[in-house]
């Protein structure tokens, strides 16, 4: 018993030197997030190319709320977070925002993407804004976001490797096996 005790109390000792240096490392993120996230989406720039989306910049609606003759941004984007929307847009203050997202494009720059809509044309105003703003107005989550988008394509692209391997390993042991 005294073993568990002796490797229980060692185990609360550790904790709390971690809680101890927590802090001041903590600390230091803090000071370099915005640095970090701007090097982070340089970095992200080949992902968001390849699995960015094509945002709609404007387009008309029909009765039925169906968009047509539409347009779109010509960078593909990543969204990383949505916000309460501003009161209006900083292009046009008669606009009112209906939609306010931090965009990522695939030049490596973050946008607040504002949408307006007067229920016949919706239209967008690209916003841009450095990465400390985007941290200031959408928090880490954005953060999290390219990270995790970044992890996942990572993974996506080694199934694909994977898969191709086992294709290939295949086709050229098939001769093989036949003779």
């Amino acid at each position: 018993m005294d073993e568990i005790e002796t490797g229980f109390t060692r185990i609360m000792e550790k904790i709390e030197e971690m809680k101890k240096k927590d802090a001041p490392l903590a600390e230091t993120v803090r000071k370099h997030d915005a640095e970090m996230l701007g090097r982070m989406a340089v970095m992200a720039k080949p992902v968001v190319e390849s699995v960015g989306l094509d945002l709609l910049m404007s387009g008309k609606q029909d009765t039925k709320n169906e968009l047509y003759d539409t347009r779109y941004y010509p960078d593909k984007m990543i969204i990383l977070g949505k916000a309460e929307p501003a009161p209006f847009r900083p292009d046009d203050p008669s606009k009112k925002i209906s939609d306010q997202f931090c965009v990522l494009s695939g030049k490596g720059q973050f946008f607040e993407l504002m949408y307006s809509s007067d229920g016949f044309f919706t239209d967008s105003y690209l916003n841009p804004i450095d990465p400390k703003t985007a941290l200031d107005e959408y928090g880490y989550d954005i953060m999290f976001m390219l990270y995790k988008a970044v992890r996942d394509y990572s993974e996506a692209e080694k199934d694909l490797i994977d898969a191709l391997e086992k294709v290939i390993a295949y086709i050229f042991a098939a001769p093989a096996a036949e003779k």
